[in-house]
């Protein structure tokens, strides 16, 4: 292949270590006394608050080891050549569905050389698996079901030499390739008759969407003239999802599906122009002779946002403005057709999680996946009814964008994106509602939110309703934005995990208590492999396996938090923690165990379950030798993973 794959993802990533939030100075009372930092080794000097009786989770310390984590532990896996998945005693893991296997009926099958032409390549398994969930059948929740898998964007392998340019421009085959590879897979999956799960193929629910597939918007933006373009002139059609990284659901049970880092995929070259647009210039559109990642501009007009004024709406000006929204999907009907959600609000958006009250009031969490950006919760303006699914539809079109602020005290606020307060007016660059969603970064730092160290996955507890954040890294915490009580580490490489709990447990409400639960990192007292001790940037305060970089996260139902790993398993500061990893947390003792390892090279990301418990999916995204054949000679493939207890119990206890 033309591309070194680890090279390939290291430019993915020196991406994303650009940050581009101009709002880098904190209020004076949230730069933390670094003469005071030894505070955060313990409890991390936050205070507590009461909440549905159990104070922020019972975090302080507890004597009694964890009854939660009923597995043991495995090791960290060194070898630059371990190229499998490893999983506690007593587990199985089993490659489930991978890049190129067949979805909608008819497809052909994959091929080990990657020839496989675009057209075939739309009706089979997408690349780069991440974000998904399982949706079951009512009659038989526990042995029958829809997974829907996010494809968030691809790799060299793709194709059988690589990425390629002819006289300075991708193939059109190329391109229409890749963009068939993003989107979505929703796939059916049952139980046989030895009860094991298995894909069910063909199936009338089987089905891709990709970044071809035609979309509706609704909310405030729909035809909006931010949203039209000379392919587009209504503004209320839009081809294609892009960079689908996470994801969320909801409780009338539709998928939904989040573009995150959208604007690596076009470009303006009009500098003036670029500079006059603050959407453009705030989210990072490229202002180069290419887009920052793949080049489709050269083959598909749509990715090329240079202004044309001999053409209707500037030509694809504003292109870009139709990616970074969620996007609902009703896995059960095939025929439907996904919609862009506006009302949500639009930035390089990780997840959409939610949280249900007791009232029926509901808030879907997201974070910005950037060095330096925000936290945000829209709340719908009316309630979920349950059986009401006409009326529930409409609930993601109306509703209120909050964005937080962490106080140094250990108290948050909810700010609310709503034109007309807060300085979002006109003068300011917020003519209507319209351009506060559009461009909520904008809007967040006119507010003062906090800048965080890249927020991510978002996970609920299930019961008590508090809430947890994983801040994967930011090497230039302390550099290019102040260090502050929520993001205390600089050159943070690490990451950590915050927790909050809402006033009053109401999903809607505008104050919060929030705290550290752990700083990622290495063991205090830890040496490196010259025998020197570890810098205390790159310490942390895990109670049991460590690790760095957490990234996915989600809750099973007795409360037990599942951690996923994102780094750079050859980076020297890495060598400590192995290949990526699957770990799990007791909420109360902040115990934390290794569930699993995967592959020399991958990301482990994604995870969902079946109703009962006794069957977990995960996602191994862009493993670099050859999983899952683990051969040592097959091209690697993007692979969900099944896993399941040998005596048919459930996960983790």
């Amino acid at each position: 292949m033309k591309q070194d794959f680890r090279d390939f993802h290291a430019s993915l990533a020196a991406l994303d270590d650009q940050s581009i939030n101009p709002s880098r100075q904190p209020n004076l009372s949230e730069v933390v006394d670094r003469s005071r930092r030894g505070l955060l080794k313990g409890g991390l000097g936050l205070a507590g608050v009461a909440f549905l009786g159990g104070g922020l989770s019972a975090c302080g310390a507890v004597a009694a080891r964890s009854t939660l984590l009923g597995f043991e532990s495995v090791p960290a896996q060194l070898d630059p050549t371990f190229d499998s998945v490893q999983v506690p005693p007593g587990y199985r893991a089993r490659v489930f569905f991978s890049w190129g296997d067949p979805v909608e009926n008819d497809a052909p099958q994959w091929q080990p050389d990657a020839s496989d032409d675009w057209q075939a390549q739309l009706l089979q398994a997408g690349d780069n698996h991440d974000g998904m969930h399982f949706f079951p059948f009512p009659e038989a929740p526990d042995e029958h079901g829809l997974l829907a898998i996010n494809h968030e964007y691809v790799n060299p392998p793709l194709h059988p030499d690589g990425m390629s340019l002819v006289d300075g421009r991708r193939p059109l085959a190329e391109v229409r390739k890749e963009q068939a590879a993003h989107g979505v897979s929703i796939i059916e999956v049952r139980k046989d008759a030895a009860g094991q799960w298995q894909r069910v193929y063909p199936s009338h629910y089987n089905r891709r969407i990709s970044a071809l597939t035609p979309m509706a918007v609704a909310g405030p933006l729909t035809g909006h003239e931010l949203l039209k373009t000379a392919s587009d002139p209504s503004g209320t059609r839009i081809i294609g999802t892009l960079n689908n990284c996470s994801s969320g659901f909801t409780p009338w049970g539709t998928y939904l599906t989040c573009e995150e880092n959208w604007h690596n995929y076009f470009l303006n070259r009009n500098a003036e122009d670029l500079a006059s647009r603050a959407a453009h210039v705030r989210y990072g559109v490229s202002g180069g002779e290419r887009s920052k990642l793949y080049g489709w501009e050269s083959a598909d007009e749509r990715f090329d946002a240079t202004p044309d004024s001999s053409r209707p709406h500037g030509s694809h000006v504003n292109e870009p403005n139709r990616f970074g929204w969620v996007v609902e999907i009703d896995p059960f009907d095939p025929q439907s057709q996904p919609v862009k959600r506006t009302a949500m609000g639009r930035y390089c958006r990780e997840c959409s999680v939610l949280s249900l009250g007791e009232d029926g009031r509901m808030a879907f969490y997201s974070g910005d996946d950037s060095r330096g950006e925000y936290i945000y919760k829209f709340v719908p303006a009316g309630r979920y009814v349950p059986g009401a699914d006409q009326q529930n539809r409409q609930l993601l079109d109306e509703g209120t964008l909050y964005v937080a602020r962490f106080d140094a005290d250990g108290s948050g606020q909810w700010l609310a994106l709503v034109h007309g307060q807060n300085g979002l007016t006109a003068e300011n660059g917020f003519p209507s509602q319209a351009e506060v969603l559009l461009n909520a970064r904008a809007a967040a730092d006119r507010l003062g939110a906090t800048p965080m160290d890249r927020p991510e996955w978002v996970a609920v507890h299930p019961r008590t309703r508090e809430v947890y954040v994983t801040l994967t890294n930011n090497d230039q915490r302390g550099d290019k934005v102040a260090v502050d009580k929520a993001n205390p580490r600089p050159q943070n490489l690490h990451g950590q995990i915050l927790r909050w709990n809402e006033a009053g447990g109401d999903p809607a409400a505008t104050r919060f208590e929030w705290e550290i639960f752990l700083l990622a990192g290495e063991r205090e007292g830890a040496r490196d492999a010259d025998d020197k001790p570890v810098p205390a940037h790159l310490t942390g305060t895990i109670d049991g396996d460590v690790f760095s970089s957490p990234d996915g996260l989600a809750f099973d139902a007795e409360g037990r938090l599942w951690i996923q790993t994102d780094y750079g398993d050859d980076e020297p500061v890495m060598q400590a923690m192995g290949t990526n990893q699957l770990l799990c947390a007791d909420p109360r003792t902040r115990e934390v165990r290794r569930f699993l390892v995967g592959p020399r090279g991958c990301e482990i990301t994604g995870i969902t379950w079946s109703p009962d418990y006794r069957a977990m999916w995960i996602n191994v995204q862009h493993p670099e030798l050859s999983f899952p054949a683990s051969d040592g000679r097959s091209r690697p493939r993007s692979s969900t993973v099944l896993i399941t207890r040998d005596d048919g119990g459930i996960i983790g206890t």
